[in-house]
């Protein structure tokens, strides 16, 4: 029993062994866009990104799974919008976006489905998208300037049509669902194209102390 245990702690301290640390601040930069992760020992991170004059954030937990960081953002994935009132009137479909910042109101992305097929309608500066189907089976939004995973506004069992939704706090936040990060080398880590930094060949390099 005792030569079991014995075993078994060997081999997780060589499994410990054989993950590089992380731990450090990791840098991303081009002409217009810098990002940074900061990574410490309690298996937290930091991010920030700015982009043009979009800036946006996020702070989690992460864990390492040999050569794979898997990040696990404080934001909830999903919940960028919130529908406040819905009714049925007449045919097709109308969204009316809402926030204070009414340079935010344009740029809402809709991904429409009937059925299979996918359609895409954008919001007017006002924040209005006009969706001239009937009927479709589900809505999604997001955000043109903050993608994240999309949020749900209309499931197939919803027969409303008309919908008022509010721009959420969390707007800013990255989610990283479905993000993973590849360690390299000791200094460099790297991820494939997702869906707010959609560049291939994406480089974190390690900052030098």
């Amino acid at each position: 029993m005792r030569m079991i245990l014995f075993i078994l702690l060997v081999s997780l301290n060589v499994k410990a062994m054989a993950q590089p640390s992380v731990d450090g601040t990791y840098h991303y930069s081009n002409r217009e866009m810098i990002a940074t992760f900061t990574f410490s020992n309690g298996h937290q991170f930091n991010f920030f990104y700015s982009y043009g004059a979009v800036d946006r954030y996020a702070s989690g937990t992460y864990t390492q799974e040999g050569n794979v960081i898997k990040l696990k953002s404080d934001k909830e994935p999903g919940k960028d919008f919130t529908v406040t009132q819905a009714e049925q009137k007449g045919k097709g479909y109308r969204i009316q976006f809402e926030h204070p910042q009414k340079y935010l109101l344009s740029n809402i992305r809709c991904l429409v489905f009937v059925g299979d097929e996918r359609q895409e309608f954008f919001s007017d500066a006002n924040g209005v998208v006009e969706i001239p189907l009937h009927p479709c089976d589900k809505i999604y939004a997001q955000h043109a300037l903050y993608p994240d995973v999309v949020s749900l506004i209309k499931d197939k069992e919803n027969q409303n049509n008309r919908f008022t939704a509010t721009l959420n706090l969390s707007l800013q936040q990255v989610s990283f669902k479905g993000i993973d990060l590849t360690i390299e080398d000791a200094e460099t880590l790297s991820c494939l194209p997702n869906y707010f930094m959609m560049i291939e060949g994406i480089r974190f390099y390690k900052e030098e102390k």
